[in-house]
């Protein structure tokens, strides 16, 4: 008893646990957590590229990529944000008008019958009040927002200090157990960051990529159809099947079955340039995990962590695999 109580794994073990517990002692924090991380991993990645072109001082740096990140944007909420409303507004108004309408295709009148037997609606309600009290809040939305970019602003002019610091603990009464958490904070920086940094260029690229397919396709509502997409574009694998759905709806109203198949065909591409050139670029082998896996961890995560669940959900699993040691690659056979 006394040699595992001992051992490093066990201590290890331990020190996961009460980082977990912390973590939820502070879950009304969470967004603020959160956010300040993602900033300031995105930002120092930012800042260290460019500082490898252009040789400018690291502080001058920060504060320009900061200046420049907030001004765009104070820019596009000022100078778009009305226009978006108006059309998710109008958005939700189509996508109303084809549920409550009756039409002469049966199949389509079959699934919404369907639909409404599962009472689909009374969920789509509940996201819907989500979202409408969540932007209702904007204040502490804002407040939360600017906190972590003041936070992540001061972490990344104060790095190479914070890190000299920080060094002094390992040499301190306490060296063993920031040895520990050291370990935990280098393998959630190298997965969890990594695979956010991923999911945000992928869904970039897929918020590009569909907002032109949808523009060739003469769709009304691109603004608000491009913050959809790149919302959904966060969530790994499911949110293309979630954002295809609308994108079906009002392909059908706008111009039927052709121009239905004609959104699938484009989605189908997208997503096949997602799956075969951006996810094995972006990811590593060990976060290339099966489709059964991706929405299992999904629907926990979102019961779990809520709406955060879907954006983090994959990114919290990798770090887990990563800290088991699941590499993911296949053992080699002994015999041959």
């Amino acid at each position: 008893m006394n040699k595992i109580l001992q051992s490093s794994g066990f201590k290890r073990l331990l020190i996961f646990i009460v980082i977990a517990l912390v973590l939820y002692a502070m879950r009304s924090m969470i967004n603020l957590i959160l956010l300040t991380f993602i900033f300031a991993f995105l930002m120092d990645r930012l800042v260290h590229l460019i500082e490898g072109k252009i040789p400018l001082n690291r502080k001058l740096i920060v504060v320009i990529s900061y200046a420049s990140i907030v001004g765009l944007l104070s820019y596009g909420l000022v100078t778009y944000l009305p226009m978006i409303v108006n059309e998710i507004t109008a958005l939700i108004k189509q996508l109303t008008a084809f549920y409550t309408s009756k039409h002469d295709n049966v199949v389509l009148n079959y699934i919404v019958k369907r639909v409404e037997e599962v009472q689909i609606s009374s969920y789509l309600e509940q996201g819907v009040t989500f979202v409408l009290r969540y932007f209702t809040d904007i204040s502490k939305v804002s407040l939360q927002v600017l906190l972590a970019l003041l936070l992540s602003l001061f972490f990344l002019l104060e790095k190479p200090r914070l890190m000299e610091f920080t060094q002094k603990f390992k040499t301190s009464k306490i060296s063993s157990i920031y040895v520990e958490i050291e370990y935990f904070a280098k393998k959630f920086v190298g997965t969890f960051g990594k695979v956010i940094e991923a999911q945000l260029i992928i869904a970039v690229v897929n918020c590009v990529l569909t907002t032109i397919s949808l523009w060739l396709l003469d769709f009304p509502q691109l603004g608000g159809l491009s913050i959809m997409v790149f919302i959904l574009g966060l969530i790994p694998v499911a949110g293309v099947i979630i954002s295809l759905i609308p994108l079906v709806i009002i392909a059908y109203s706008i111009g039927g079955m052709i121009k239905v198949l004609y959104i699938g065909i484009a989605i189908a591409i997208i997503h096949g340039i997602e799956a075969y050139i951006l996810n094995p670029n972006l990811m590593s082998s060990k976060t290339n995990l099966p489709v059964f896996y991706t929405f299992i961890v999904l629907i926990f995560s979102e019961h779990f962590f809520g709406v955060w669940g879907l954006i983090i959900g994959i990114p919290v699993f990798v770090f887990l695999l990563d800290v088991l040691e699941v590499t993911g690659k296949p053992e080699k056979n002994t015999t041959e």
